[in-house]
This record gives C-alpha cells, structure tokens and sequence, in this order.
C-alpha cells in the first residue's frame, strides 16, 4: 500500500509541474533610437565624433567618448520627460572643442502586457523632441508611439 502511495505522489507531483515559461523579448520596453546624419548631405551617416551622453541630473554617462553613427537611449518610464546632455569633442590638432546640445524628450508612458513570463513593458505615445546647440535639425519633432526598437526612430543632423 505504501509503495501505491508513494507512486501516486510521484506521478501527482510530475503532473502538477508547468513547463517552464521564459521571455524572450529582450529588451522589453523599447529605447530611443537616434541616427546621426551630414546635415548639408542629409543622405549621408555621419559619426558623432567622441560622444558623450548623460542624463539630466545624473552624474553617470550612458556613453563616453564614443564615436558612432547611432545610439538607442532609454526613457525614463517614472516620467513624462527625459532631458539629455549630447556632448561632442571634434579635435583638430591639439585644440579640442567640445559641444554640448540638449536633446528633451517627452512623452506618455503607458503599460503594456506583453506575457505571464515578461510582465508588463513600457510604451511611449505621443513622443515630442526638441533641441540645442549642435544638433542643427531632426527628422521628425513628433513620434505617435515608440514600441519597438528595430529601427532608428529620429534621424539627428549635425
């Protein structure tokens, strides 16, 4: 009698087990997606040369001194408004000049469910963008709704 006891438990427990449930959307709530542009060829990538980028308020930089054609930067989910400083330093010899621009973002953040195993993620609607210094124009100043990051969102001309 035991060993039919002992038996229906092991089956019981096997049975009651689920299969495992994992996420696999990665990164759930999407980033910004800039693309730096030639602003006089406007066709034309063009790499933002030792970019610095950080956050209002922050002290800690998303990137540093990097050289690149594109960046994806997150939003701040908690906010309506993220503010970023942009610095780049164009060196010409020994002379560095740096640039600081601001680019200010804001947005409505709304919940989205994606899954039991990834929870809730993070859309933005009605995202609006404006800029200083450097940055001389933007592809679009308003975006309807970031929900994914495949591609460039806004391209920057510098």
């Amino acid at each position: 009698m035991k060993k039919y006891i002992a038996l229906f438990i092991l089956i019981a427990g096997l049975a009651a087990c689920e299969k495992d449930d994992f996420c696999t959307q990665n990164p759930v709530t999407p980033n910004l997606v800039l693309t730096f542009y030639d602003k006089d060829e406007t066709n034309d990538k063009k790499n933002a040369a030792r970019l610095s980028v950080i956050a209002e308020g922050k002290t800690d930089s998303l990137f540093i001194n990097r050289t690149t054609d594109s960046i994806a930067i997150p939003l701040n989910s908690l906010s309506q408004k993220t503010v970023y400083n942009l610095k780049i330093n164009d060196v010409d010899g020994t002379i560095a000049t740096n640039q600081t621009a601001t680019l200010t973002i804001e947005y409505n953040p709304k919940e989205d469910y994606v899954s039991r195993s990834c929870g809730f993620r993070i859309i933005f609607e009605n995202v609006t963008l404006d800029h200083t210094n450097w940055i001389d124009s933007l592809s679009t100043k308003e975006i309807p709704l970031i929900d994914n990051q495949a591609r460039a969102h806004v391209q920057v001309f510098h």
